[in-house]
């Protein structure tokens, strides 16, 4: 066991603003923080991420060679907004030959030499025992900070040389895993999206079983494919915020994805109802597939027999409601139903439906592998570095 102190030794670190960062042209790169709390991998390869330059009219000659990044060393993001986030930290894996500085509210420190193999102190610092104490250091109220003096008590524990080798191996194939599979399921979106576009722009036409060409499809107003709610008063439902014995039903609130607010007792609406989003991301569709209660200016919509849920949700997600507004721009019943919507018949619109599921059923499955990889991630972290 030994403080981090006597392990590493801090080197300046710059300044520079956004202001003072490109993305096309420079001859140093330049860590900002807000980088490392968003988009850099534990161990960092420049020639897999995306870093800016530092703009050339900006003199640099004064900063000594000595505090241009290393290979082996640890950037810590030294503020943040979330206690999760406060002392987050890359380790630079690779460089290329190219020359890159540790900027704005940042910590570089440079570990003494024959403590750890290379990558081993990337996952260290992400560890649930080095995390808790890197967050009971943090000072402030809003805006969380650590500095070189606080986060130098941190106490580290690790292993042999080989079995931090062993260690760095497993982690980074179950990092190399999982962004092989967010990767999987952007490009899934992608498909799903560019497949929507061009059937809701006629682009893309389906056939009946013997090869025939579908009817034309026929332009009405969102208001006669079906009935429209607004969502309820949670006042007026007897709800708890976990599913319990008795309170069965799901309360939809406002917002993407499921937007689940909790459960009730009793039920609004039935099965195959849409959901549309009133507010926030606007004209957000879902179809529900079982009782539901809905709350919070979300609308719903209860779909005409002609009228396949799954193709209106699909098709109302392919809408643009331009709605002006001087304040939160919020979307309507009387709004909504004054929309033109094209609308084929119901054995395209099966068609369509079946077609798009497909790929969102996929994009489910993967979702699936990735929080699953995710869980082994976490639970390692936990596990390995006591």
């Amino acid at each position: 066991m030994k403080k981090l102190w006597e392990v590493a030794e801090f080197k300046v670190t710059n300044s520079f603003s956004r202001d003072n960062l490109n993305y096309e042209n420079g001859t140093v790169k330049n860590i900002h923080y807000g980088d490392i709390h968003t988009k850099f991998q534990t161990l960092f390869d420049i020639t897999k991420e995306i870093v800016p330059y530092i703009n050339e009219g900006i003199s640099i000659n004064r900063i000594s060679e000595d505090f241009y990044c290393k290979e082996g060393d640890i950037i810590f993001a030294d503020a943040s907004e979330d206690l999760n986030d406060v002392g987050k930290s890359i380790e630079i894996l690779n460089l290329n030959n190219e020359k890159l500085l540790s900027g704005l509210h940042t910590l570089l420190a440079r570990p003494k030499a024959n403590y750890f193999q290379k990558g081993f102190k990337g996952y260290l610092f992400k560890s649930d025992s080095v995390r808790l104490q890197i967050q009971k250091e943090a000072q402030g109220s809003k805006v969380l900070s650590i500095n070189v003096g606080r986060i130098s008590n941190v106490e580290l524990s690790f292993p042999t040389f080989l079995e931090q080798q062993k260690i760095t191996a497993l982690l980074s194939l179950l990092e190399e895993k999982i962004l092989s599979q967010n990767k999987i399921i952007g490009e899934l979106k992608l498909l799903k999206n560019a497949i929507s576009k061009k059937i809701f722009s006629l682009q893309l036409r389906f056939k009946d079983d013997d090869g025939s060409h579908f009817p034309d499809w026929k332009i009405m107003k969102l208001g006669e494919i079906g009935k429209f709610y607004a969502g309820g008063d949670l006042g007026k439902l007897d709800y708890k915020k976990e599913k319990k014995t008795g309170y069965q039903y799901p309360i939809y609130a406002n917002g993407a994805g499921e937007g689940l607010f909790g459960y009730a007792n009793s039920f609004q609406f039935p099965p195959n109802c849409v959901t549309v989003s009133g507010r926030g991301n606007l004209g957000y569709a879902k179809t529900r597939k079982s009782n539901f209660n809905a709350i919070v200016r979300l609308i719903v919509v209860n779909p005409n027999n002609d009228i396949n849920p799954k193709f209106l949700e699909e098709a109302i997600n392919n809408m643009n409601f331009a709605i002006e507004s001087t304040g939160v721009p919020q979307l309507t019943i009387p709004q909504i139903i004054s929309y033109s919507i094209l609308i084929p018949c119901l054995e395209e619109q099966n068609q369509i439906a079946n077609s798009l599921s497909s790929i969102a059923k996929k994009t489910e499955i993967e979702r699936r592998i990735l929080k699953q990889l995710e869980s082994q991630k976490k639970y390692l972290l936990s596990n390995l570095f006591i």
